[in-house]
């Protein structure tokens, strides 16, 4: 036997009883960073901030940040931003949400750009943007025949997000504005 078969494997009912901040893959407990440093939390919400304000009267959205999506029994995320719509659960999210925004931290860029990219694809989020606080620039992924394509590299313009339900964008040169020298 090898030394996964020795873990423990674990379920949504385990996971809402720790304490701390936690994701789930397939079982297995994954630590999230200690509190996001400043930057990280400055873009997550100056983002949140834009597609909360371009879904304006749309009555079927709503952008949320660090909320639970439930995936199966044993996997649970929690991405930095979503927009979700038609959400038929209060507790966490139970279906694809339309975006979904990660911003990379050291600690959690390969779960971001690898794992969390797999699953994400997989659930058919239509969406994916990967934000590089370091390098100021944030990657937009938009899942095409079942597979995301890269809708490029975003720094200093407008990303029209037009396959969600409420029309939504984002400004990347104002999301980034602050933190050029």
């Amino acid at each position: 036997m090898g030394a996964v078969d020795y873990l423990q494997h674990y379920t949504y009912e385990d996971y809402k009883m720790w304490e701390g901040n936690w994701e789930l893959y397939e079982g297995y407990p994954v630590a999230m960073s200690p509190a996001p440093m400043i930057n990280h939390q400055v873009l997550a919400s100056d983002i949140l901030f834009q597609l909360k304000s371009s879904v304006g009267d749309c009555e079927r959205c709503v952008v949320i940040g660090e909320t639970d999506y439930k995936l199966a029994d044993d996997t649970i995320l929690r991405p930095d931003v979503v927009l979700i719509c038609d959400e038929p659960n209060d507790a966490y999210i139970t279906k694809a949400p339309e975006i979904v925004v990660e911003v990379i931290s050291p600690s959690t860029a390969r779960n971001d750009e690898v794992y969390k990219f797999q699953k994400y694809e997989f659930e058919k989020v239509m969406y994916y943007v990967i934000v590089y606080p370091k390098e100021l620039y944030a990657k937009v992924y938009k899942l095409k025949d079942g597979k995301y394509d890269k809708q490029g590299d975003f720094s200093t313009q407008t990303y029209n997000f037009d396959e969600t339900l409420c029309k939504v964008n984002v400004d990347f040169e104002k999301v980034f504005k602050r933190f050029r020298k």
